[in-house]
């Protein structure tokens, strides 16, 4: 059974430029509760979200089926760090992280690898937005 978002999940998501039809990029997704709630918020868009944890993949994609099914989320096993598009891979509009070490400073030198891959996957004028603010902080 998919978890109910949390209060503070809830704020993190709110405070996001969010569209309808948006591509979004979730860093570092665990279960995949905030990816679940972009997905809904976005409508006719799509999720992509990453973890580098196989169990936090395999969880997030059995809460996920409807989604996944119907082509508005998918879910990806890879670390920050290593990612890159794939071939044909769309760029995406926007990305977050809630909780990534590799973002928020509690990882740097993972971080200094994932920066580079994240802004390769976003578009130009695509925006990355990590929860060290109130709720959220863009990173340039």
């Amino acid at each position: 059974m998919p978890t109910k978002p949390s209060a503070r999940i809830l704020s993190f998501v709110d405070a996001l430029p969010l569209e309808d039809g948006m591509r979004v990029l979730e860093i570092g997704c665990g279960p995949g509760v905030a990816a679940r709630e972009v997905a809904r918020r976005i409508c006719t868009g799509f999720v992509l979200a990453i973890d580098r944890s196989p169990k936090a993949v395999a969880l997030a994609r059995d809460r996920s089926r409807p989604e996944i099914a119907a082509g508005r989320l998918a879910i990806r096993c890879v670390a920050a760090e290593h990612f890159e598009l794939i071939d044909g891979e769309a760029p995406f509009d926007l990305a977050f992280a809630m909780r990534v070490g590799a973002l928020d400073g509690r990882h740097p030198a993972a971080g200094r690898l994932a920066l580079p891959r994240i802004r390769a996957a976003l578009r130009s004028g695509g925006r990355l937005f990590i929860d060290t603010g109130d709720p959220l902080r863009e990173l340039l």
